[in-house]
């Protein structure tokens, strides 16, 4: 079974007034007439290519490249990495690849169009452009985290109605003009989703920038006119409260990427006095799901989308997801529209006969007071051994063996970190995740005791 069939024409930019405001960039508000009249002088200078990695870091530049992008009818790759090796294994697989870039990037291996500094409107009311649903608009990759990174291609029109879906889902269908400031980039399927999807096709507004430090936040959101959403993740909202950051009035808190600690959550909604939600989803499928993380565990699907089991999978399809996707995460249904999620199955960790999750107990340890930051991981199989984890920690004024203690007192002895590496920083990406590859790295480099 697959979603609705795509073929009609999906509008780039949802209903609106052409006044209305579509971004705030460099401390200037953009209406929707000037978005779409940047697109239209932007397809007129982009080569004629077939496939294109948008580099560029101003969320609203990012904006108008992939839609210009698509109305050259040309594909938009989201790698989750721009290392220099990674972005040569592209150009094999898509030999007619360039990127397209609002700054310098002298250590892109590819051919690299530079964002204009200044587009001249055409002349004349810009058009509003209608595009087949069944237009291929990306491919996206999954993270890699666990693995090598897979594409997945992504249509125009399930991408606008799964903006349309997340936005009902999260009450901002009632916010119009609303303004999203995201705390990741917009090459990530989160960001993505969630910034420039939703001011697309959810009648929003986003923010060009993307701050990451606790003051940069706070800089963002009080530069724009409320009604204002956040959207980040879990990293970002402790980044938040360890530094006791006061925000302005937000409409909603959104995070995702990771699972976010119900503790983390109340603490934000007590401090800033807004709902935080998450969303649930996987590069597959898109979002999935979303949750208030404050009432409790159950996620709801989002409109349209149901669940099918077979055997001992689930999976996700109807709404916005053209092709069943599979779950990768290990779910406990409760109805037709809710379930439970209760783990990863690469997240399980089987030692001496006992099992345990990596998220839980990584949750153990950052609860820790003292500890900023730390992971979980599993080095490199051992053989025959006995299975061991580790840990790497940031923890300022604690030293490893206080760190145990704590540990001890919260987890099974059996998951004690063998060994426990404080560090000064963890290698986490532009999204907050960290791949077990770079742990296994950090962790190889640190002295032997």
């Amino acid at each position: 079974m697959t979603g609705a069939p795509d073929i009609a024409g999906v509008p780039l930019v949802a209903p609106r007034a052409a006044a209305d405001a579509f971004a705030w960039s460099g401390g200037t508000r953009r209406s929707v007439r000037d978005f779409l009249a940047d697109v239209a002088a932007l397809a007129e200078r982009l080569p004629g290519r077939a496939h294109v990695v948008n580099l560029c870091a101003d969320r609203y530049r990012f904006a108008v490249a992939f839609a210009a992008a698509l109305v050259r009818g040309q594909v938009s790759l989201l790698p989750p990495s721009r290392a220099p090796e990674f972005l040569l294994r592209l150009a094999a697989q898509y030999p007619d690849l360039y990127c397209l870039a609002d700054e310098a990037v002298g250590w892109c291996p590819l051919e690299v169009v530079r964002y204009p500094e200044r587009l001249d409107p055409p002349a004349g009311e810009p058009a509003a452009p209608v595009l087949p649903a069944a237009q291929v608009a990306a491919i996206v990759f999954t993270s890699g985290t666990t693995g090598a990174p897979t594409p997945h291609v992504k249509l125009w029109g399930a991408l606008a109605r799964g903006a349309v879906a997340e936005a009902r889902s999260l009450g901002l269908d009632r916010v119009p003009g609303a303004t999203l400031v995201g705390t990741v980039p917009p090459q990530h399927m989160y960001g993505f989703e969630s910034t420039v999807l939703l001011a697309l096709q959810g009648r929003l507004a986003l923010h060009d920038g993307r701050p990451f430090y606790p003051g940069d936040v706070r800089a963002a959101l009080m530069a724009i006119p409320a009604p204002r959403v956040l959207v980040t993740t879990p990293v970002h909202l402790r980044a938040l409260a360890l530094d006791g950051t006061d925000l302005p009035p937000l409409e909603l808190i959104l995070s995702a990427t990771a699972p976010l600690p119900s503790d983390t959550a109340a603490g934000a909604e007590a401090r800033y006095g807004a709902p935080v939600r998450e969303i649930f989803g996987f590069t597959e499928a898109g979002m999935v799901a979303s949750r208030r993380t404050t009432e409790g565990p159950v996620w709801r699907l989002l409109p349209g989308v149901r669940l099918r089991a077979d055997g001992d999978s689930f999976w996700a399809e109807g709404g916005h997801i053209p092709q069943p996707a599979r779950f990768t995460d290990i779910v406990d249904v409760i109805d037709a529209e809710r379930f439970v999620v209760s783990g990863r199955a690469a997240d399980l960790v089987n030692v001496a006969g006992k099992r345990a999750s990596l998220a839980g107990l990584n949750a153990e340890l950052l609860a820790i007071p003292g500890v900023v930051d730390g992971a979980f991981y599993l080095p490199e199989a051992a053989g025959e051994g006995v299975a061991r984890v580790a840990a790497l920690v940031v923890a300022p004024g604690l030293n490893a063996r206080r760190v145990l203690a704590e540990l001890r007192r919260r987890i099974d002895p059996a998951f004690l970190p063998r060994p426990l590496h404080l560090v000064d920083r963890l290698p986490r990406n532009a999204t907050g995740k960290i791949s077990i590859e770079s742990l296994r790295a950090l962790a190889a480099s640190r002295p032997r005791r």
